[in-house]
This record gives structure tokens, C-alpha cells and sequence, in this order.
């Protein structure tokens, strides 16, 4: 059978062979024994024995449920499903909000269906839509209805038909949810069911100045809300924003209703599910409240119960702290997320550009080391939010960060700020679209050299472990949207543009127009990448630190059958690099440029070639 129907038999199997009733005679799964073992422990200790035993069978009520629904032929596939194939060199994502290429009388989520089908063939397999619910503010990120999907972007049924024919990633928006919402509004009244379902004080001073000092704050804003409830004045916990009012997980029914959510979303077609904002799932006055070791068991129960039921779909944690932080999340013992955002990528691509050197680079990627065969990375450089740069803070200088704020900032870009415990502010992400960051719109440089060195840069995420994501506007290479950003003041929207899809249709069927150079370009090397085993997330990596202007990383397949030598230069000036053999352990003289095919062949004991302007080999040994 071939590839591509493989592929849709293992996505209809396992996706959509949920029944829309439950079959609660036939569908029962035995999991007691099982939610003992690997649930029990860890409800105790978040709680304890007495709460911990009380909920378990509301656990397993809640997993028969979701079980009920599966159809025989899903059921079968799960049992022959391998988890080291969970992610191969074929998964390439696409990271879009619903609405970002509008047409006129269609609903966004039929045109983004159209544009992926017409313009994204063969190049991606995955699509994370953004939090696709109803929400009141944070351009989604303030949700409504968990359950709902937002009118104005179209309906389940969109969704479920993207599903036909991509893995899905689902946004897992839980650490908050929007003060207009239902279950807020319940709090507000006074209903006593949810009275525990968020942290709220009677005084604004019961969090006492060491209870704020020892806070690991995302924001610059107070961490306490004003609002008015039927009790009197309650101060409420908002990590984020006065609309974004977190959930209490100290509270047990909270982690109930939230695994009940997330089964719901695997019933509607989510391959992966992103746990939005996971680092403040959990707080306790006294403490940093960010990263707390009950955090880590929450996503742990998440990994337990997704394992047992629906072993298909992965856990992805968006966690946007110091980089040693980030990678704990895959857990002890693999057992938390399946994939966790690379998010020290992006800033030190920039520094590589930025400087034309890609030591800092090559130093920490050398470190990355294999994760293992059950996990992997999110290779992104750009998203809806920007350039975080938090992971870098134990990676590059206090001057070497300043020098890469500097020269973004010269390239338009917008810093956000958030607040460290000696109450200064420091900066939290760089605001800029991901082409403004590498060109500067008065530069006089060349646009085939311009779309040269946007490529190389993105072909950095396409060579290391992982699986590379792209924002929709990198396709495009969309420049900063300083109006919107004006008009709306926030500094997000500046890589929030929406594209009219007509006038996108037009400008990318015109081969001379930036934006079909770089989708053409952006296309062509991913359907490159995509045919490699040696670019399969279990393929081993070795960086070599040749010279600075250049990163070098070869890569060889899981099962040994294939390797290849990239090279990119990242600077605009031409590079000679001679690379030993012995260094390598690969004495062939007869190599293939897999993007350009061309041969090389090497005489002697080195490998020796020019590099011009920002370009990129892929060298596989003949």
C-alpha cells in the first residue's frame, strides 16, 4: 500500500472511528487495577488518601465514557499502534488562528481548509488551529465554552473535516479561563459547587509583600483582580490579564472537569493536545507558584489517562521559562509531555544571524543530546505571540541578550515586559514578525538574497531532532503590522495580520512576488526534508563546530540506512569549510546535494566546498 493511504487509514482508524453514541454494552474497558497503580499515588499527592480514593471512580466513570465511544475497528488499531512512530520525518505543522485568510461570505475555517488543500499540498500534516472556541478577549486565549467552537470561524464539523485529512492539534487553554465565562459567572453568584473552582480572597492584602516578592510572574500586571460577587468584593488570581481568571486546581473537581474536556476534544479529532500556559497550573502562597512539582504530577495524570484510553494522542506543554525548566516537562521517565516547544530555538537563531556566528547556537544544541524514543521537540522560530526569549536567560549574556533586544528593535520590533521579584521589569518576548526580524524594511539588500536568508534560517528547524512548526505567516513572509498593532494597542497583533484570500491567491500565483518566492521556496525544501529517514525525530545528531559562520549537524537515520551532512551559512558573504572525514567517520569521496541534487566529489581525506550567501546543503554520501 502506499505511503499516502497509509497514512489515511492510520488517520481514519484512529481519529474518527468514534461512534456519536456511546456503546456502553460492548465498549467497557477493565481499568480499575490500572487507575490504582498510576492515578491513585499521584491524586494523593496532590490531595490526599481520603479525597484521592473518593475520585478515582469518578475518574474511571468519566475514561468508560470516552471508552464507550470508540468503535471496534479504533480499538484494533490503538493495540498495534508503536509510540516510536507517534512522530516520523513526514510531520511538518502548520500553527494558523482560524481566521487569518478571510473570504467574503465564507466561514474561515472553509477557506483555511481550501488554502491548505490548494497551496499547502504535501508540505504539511499537521495543523494546530489556535484556540478555536468562544472567547472575550486574548484573541482566543479567554475562553467562553470549552465545548463550543466560535460561530464566526464555523463549526465541528469544519474541524472534524480537516481531521479527514491532517493530524490535529487542539489548544488545551486550562490554566484559565475567561471572567465572562459560565463557571465564573456560577463563582460570582455565589453557587456553591463552584465557590472552590477558582483562588479568591476576601482582601487584597491577605497576599502578604513576601508572597508577591517570591512570584514568578509572565506579566507586569497585579496577580489579584477586583470583582464584585453576590458574597462582597473578591480578589481573584489572574496570571495574565484582569479577563483570565485561573482555574484552582487545588480543588479536585476542577482536574475532573478538565479530563473530562480534554477526552471530548480527542473524541472530536485532536491528535495533540497543547497545554497552554501548563508552568502555573498550581499555586501555593510562599512559593514561585510557577513550575511547582504538583504542576508536573497534573500533566503526569494527563499522560496516564491519554495512555490508557487513547494512546494515540500526544501531550505538547507550552512553557515558556529558562530552558532546563522547559525540557522537564518530558519527565523523569518520559512520562509527562510527548513533545515539549523548543522555545530556545528561535531567539538563538536570531543571535546567529544577528552575530554571523552560530557558536551559542552549536554549544547548546551539542547539549540537547537524544530525549528519547517516546518524545521529542517543537522545532518553531515564530508563533502568534512572537520571539519569548526566557529560555535563553541561562544560555546567553545579560549583554548578549541586550545586543539581540537591540537589533530586533531596529528592526521594528516591540519588547513585552514582565516583572522579576526585585520588581524590576525585564523582557518577557520580542513582538516582530518572523521575515522583519531577519529584514529590515529600509534595507537596500537584494529580495532573492532577502528570501535566501529567510529560508536558511527556517532550514535550521527542518535539521534538528524534532518536529519543525511554521506560522502561518512565514509561509508568506508577512512584515510587521505596526497599524494593527497601533490601532489595537497591543503589541501581538503586530504578527496577527489577516489576509484576504483572494488578494493571497493572486500575489502567490505570481511567481515574482516575494511572497510566492518564499512559499515556493518554503515548500520545496520541506517536501525534500519529508522524504528523509534521516531527518525522523529518532535519528541520532551530532553538531560539528567547523567555523562560525557556518552550522553544521549530521544526521543519521534510526535504523543506520541513511545520513546526511547539512551545512548553512548564515551570514551574506561567501564561506569556504573544509570538514575532515575522520571527523565525521564517513570516507566516501561521491556525495548528493539532496535540495539542489547536485554531486560533489571529494578528493583526499576532507570535505571541502564553498559556501555562498546564506545557502544551504544537505550532503548524503553516495
Amino acid at each position: 500500500m502506499p505511503k499516502d493511504q497509509r497514512r489515511k487509514r492510520r488517520l481514519d482508524d484512529l481519529k474518527f472511528a468514534h461512534r456519536k453514541k456511546p456503546d456502553y454494552l460492548k465498549a467497557r474497558i477493565d481499568i480499575k487495577d490500572y487507575l490504582n497503580e498510576k492515578v491513585l499515588p499521584k491524586l494523593v499527592f496532590l490531595y490526599d488518601e481520603k479525597t484521592a480514593e473518593a475520585y478515582i471512580p469518578e475518574i474511571e466513570r468519566i475514561c468508560q465514557i470516552y471508552y464507550a465511544h470508540k468503535a471496534a475497528r479504533m480499538i484494533e488499531s490503538e493495540s498495534v499502534f508503536d509510540p516510536k512512530e507517534r512522530f516520523t520525518e513526514q510531520d511538518v505543522a502548520l500553527i494558523t488562528y482560524g481566521d487569518l485568510i478571510y473570504e467574503e461570505s465564507v466561514s474561515p475555517l472553509t477557506t483555511l481548509s481550501k488554502f491548505c488543500g490548494n497551496y499547502l499540498k504535501q508540505t504539511i500534516n499537521i495543523i494546530h488551529i489556535l484556540p478555536f472556541y468562544p472567547y472575550s478577549s486574548d484573541k482566543g486565549f479567554s475562553v467562553l465554552d470549552y465545548e463550543s467552537v466560535d460561530s464566526m470561524l464555523g463549526t465541528w464539523g469544519d474541524i472534524e473535516d480537516l481531521g479527514t485529512r491532517y493530524k490535529l492539534m487542539f489548544d488545551a487553554v486550562i490554566n484559565h479561563v475567561s471572567s465572562r465565562s459560565r463557571w465564573f459567572q456560577k463563582f460570582l453568584d455565589g453557587v456553591p459547587r463552584y465557590q472552590d473552582f477558582f483562588i479568591s480572597y476576601d482582601s487584597h492584602d491577605e497576599l502578604t509583600s513576601h508572597d508577591r516578592n517570591v512570584l514568578f510572574r509572565p506579566r507586569n500586571t497585579d496577580v489579584l483582580t477586583k470583582f464584585q460577587a453576590l458574597a462582597g468584593d473578591k480578589y481573584v488570581w489572574s496570571t495574565f490579564s484582569k479577563d483570565q481568571v485561573d482555574l484552582n486546581y487545588n480543588h479536585p473537581e476542577v482536574l475532573m472537569r478538565v479530563i473530562d474536556i480534554l477526552l471530548f476534544y480527542v473524541r472530536k479529532g485532536a491528535d495533540i493536545i497543547r497545554l497552554d500556559a501548563v508552568t502555573y497550573f498550581w499555586v501555593t502562597l510562599g512559593t514561585s507558584c510557577a513550575n511547582l512539582e504538583q504542576t508536573h504530577v497534573i500533566v503526569k495524570i494527563f499522560h496516564e489517562i491519554l495512555s490508557l484510553v487513547a494512546p494515540h494522542v500526544a501531550i505538547i506543554t507550552e512553557t515558556n521559562v529558562p530552558h532546563k525548566e522547559n525540557i522537564a516537562y518530558f519527565g523523569k521517565d518520559n512520562d509527562e509531555a510527548h513533545m515539549v516547544y523548543n522555545f530556545a530555538l528561535p531567539p538563538l537563531v536570531l543571535n546567529s544571524f544577528y552575530t554571523r556566528d552560530t557558536t551559542k547556537l552549536s554549544e547548546w544544541a551539542t547539549n540537547l543530546g537524544p530525549v528519547s524514543e517516546l518524545t521529542t521537540f517543537f522545532n518553531f522560530l515564530d508563533s502568534h505571540d512572537g520571539v519569548g526569549v526566557m529560555a535563553v536567560k541561562d544560555i546567553l549574556s545579560d549583554e548578549e541578550l541586550d545586543f539581540l533586544i537591540r537589533r530586533a528593535r531596529e528592526h521594528g520590533a516591540h519588547i513585552s515586559y514582565k516583572t522579576d521579584k526585585d520588581g524590576n521589569e525585564s523582557p518577557y518576548e520580542i513582538n516582530i514578525t518572523w521575515f522583519s526580524a531577519l529584514c529590515k524594511e529600509d534595507d537596500a539588500e537584494d529580495i532573492d538574497l532577502q528570501v535566501k536568508k529567510f529560508i536558511a534560517s527556517r532550514a535550521i528547524s527542518f535539521v534538528l531532532q524534532g518536529v519543525p512548526g511554521i506560522y502561518l505567516h512565514s509561509f508568506f513572509g508577512t512584515k510587521n503590522d505596526l497599524e494593527q498593532m497601533i490601532n489595537a494597542d497591543a503589541k501581538r497583533k503586530i504578527n496577527r495580520t489577516i489576509v484576504n484570500y483572494n488578494t493571497l491567491v493572486d500575489e502567490l500565483d505570481n511567481p515574482d512576488t516575494l511572497i510566492a518566492k518564499i512559499s515556493d521556496s518554503m515548500k520545496d525544501i520541506i517536501l525534500v526534508r519529508t522524504m528523509q529517514k534521516a531527518f525522523h525525530p529518532n535519528g541520532a545528531q551530532s553538531i560539528l563546530k567547523i567555523r562560525p559562520e557556518i552550522f553544521v549537524v549530521i544526521r543519521t537515520s534510526p535504523q543506520k540506512d541513511q545520513q546526511i551532512l547539512s551545512l548553512i551559512n548564515v551570514t551574506d558573504t561567501q564561506c569556504h569549510v573544509s570538514i575532515p572525514m575522520e571527523t565525521i567517520q564517513i570516507f566516501k569521496q561521491e556525495w548528493c546535494d539532496l535540495i539542489e541534487q547536485k554531486k560533489y566529489t571529494f578528493d583526499g581525506e576532507n570535505i571541502s566546498l564553498t559556501l555562498g550567501p546564506y545557502d544551504i546543503l544537505w550532503l548524503e554520501p553516495q
